[in-house]
């Protein structure tokens, strides 16, 4: 208990101290737009100038280089200190916070240096930058100054206090003591109600930066415009690779029993005349390898939608996939009606693969599939309604990784397409829990 209690007063040290260094800041974060509001004050007295009799008149000259000075060079160095501003409290999120994400590159950039340098220093990040440098230095001044008032005046009113009363025992009157007295009683409680609003002050900032910072709408834009162009080509080679799996399955198999199929009858055409009784019997063969490649066909195709998913939905298609998996596999379906045809062709594919996975990489003995119908809670894709849920839970040796070639990259980008979301938990030894959000009207 002891040793929690000290921890926790140490945490509330430290969110103190970050606030402190957050008002400090703050009086830097506002420089950009104290340096716009200075240009705007010298556009409006030039404006106004002409029409008051006391000013005096300036040389075209001097009103040219003021006009640079104060149109082009503060605001350039506005944007530049917001910029930097927006530096510096990127590396405090992730000094203090753990808090990391690199700028996202701008896949629509010119190359021109002129326009680049110009888009830097005037352009709409610019902008946006200044708009962030002010609305974190104002909270930084209103919010964070408000706490360290209130802890560090209180402590020191405390101090304070404590010193005159031992002033007042000493030189002082009985009657003396009231002031002090309220004083530190009134020091210490300002500086608790401090401390107990450091977590929240720190919590909202963290928040305000965080949208500010990562989730700008530009942000989000060009990182999703990145995103899809890794998808892409990563779905380019599924997809070449698919169609050679397709070729060579159709090769090895359906076209050699074709091949079969074709010279059996030929063999038996040939002795219709002469031989009819094995010519009969060739005919029967023919028909036993038309059914074997039959079936072959109904393999390949499986692979790419199964007429069950067509005609009776993904309740009726996953106990289809799960028996042809090689590990008991138990399917709980709670859909009270079908999903769109595309949902539940992602989901059906999401969980084929997934198996496959299993039975390859994690050496599970039991495997759990199962799909429901969930509340959106999340704003992602910007489409209402609800969710598809695929859940596929193995107890195999876990540690499931992208990069190792369990084709998880090829899952995530098939329900990324549309707008879903794919997690994967896999600590080693405990198992794999892989669940997709599908729109249920995707």
């Amino acid at each position: 208990m002891a040793e929690a209690y000290g921890a926790t007063w140490r945490v509330r040290l430290v969110e103190v101290l970050y606030l402190m260094t957050s008002l400090a800041l703050a009086l830097f974060y506002l420089v950009p737009a104290f340096t716009l509001i200075v240009s705007a004050t010298w556009v409006g007295s030039a404006l106004t100038a002409p029409w008051l009799p006391d000013v005096p008149r300036r040389e075209p000259l001097h009103l040219a280089e003021d006009a640079v000075t104060f149109l082009l060079g503060f605001p350039a160095a506005a944007t530049l200190l917001a910029r930097l501003a927006c530096r510096v409290q990127r590396n405090r999120l992730d000094h203090v916070f753990g808090i990391v994400e690199t700028s996202p590159p701008d896949p629509l950039a010119d190359d021109n240096p002129l326009l680049r340098a110009s888009r830097f220093l005037l352009g709409r990040d610019a902008w946006s930058a200044v708009v962030y440098s002010t609305v974190a230095g104002v909270h930084g001044l209103l919010a964070a100054g408000a706490v360290v008032v209130l802890v560090v005046c209180g402590g020191a009113t405390a101090v304070g206090a404590l010193i005159g009363i031992v002033f007042v025992l000493v030189q002082g009157t009985p009657g003396d003591l009231v002031g002090p007295l309220v004083l530190v009683v009134a020091g210490p409680l300002c500086a608790l109600v401090g401390l107990r609003l450091a977590p929240t002050i720190v919590a909202t900032e963290v928040l305000l930066h965080r949208m500010l910072l990562f989730e700008a709408p530009e942000v989000r834009i060009r990182r999703r415009l990145v995103h899809v162009q890794d998808s892409r080509l990563r779905m380019v080679d599924a997809a070449e690779s698919e169609r050679r799996r397709i070729e060579r399955d159709l090769h090895d198999g359906a076209q050699q029993r074709l091949l079969a199929l074709s010279m059996t009858l030929t063999r038996a055409r040939s002795r219709v005349g002469t031989d009819p009784d094995t010519a009969l019997e060739l005919i029967t063969e023919a028909q036993r390898e038309s059914r074997e490649v039959m079936d072959e066909l109904r393999q390949v195709a499986r692979g790419l939608h199964p007429r069950v998913l067509t005609d009776h939905g993904l309740g009726a298609a996953l106990p289809v996939a799960a028996g042809r998996a090689p590990v008991p596999v138990r399917v709980d379906v709670e859909l009270p009606e079908r999903p769109s045809p595309r949902a539940e062709g992602v989901a059906y594919y999401v969980a084929c693969e997934a198996l496959t996975n299993i039975a390859k990489h994690a050496g599970a003995t039991r495997i759990t599939v199962a799909a429901e119908r969930v509340p959106r809670t999340s704003r992602r894709g910007g489409r209402g309604g609800d969710l598809l849920r695929l859940t596929v839970t193995d107890d195999g040796a876990g540690g499931a990784d992208p990069e190792s070639g369990t084709g998880l990259y090829g899952l995530w980008d098939r329900v990324d397409a549309v707008d879903g979301t794919l997690t994967v938990h896999s600590p080693s030894g405990e198992g794999t829990v892989l669940t997709a959000d599908i729109p249920w009207e995707a």
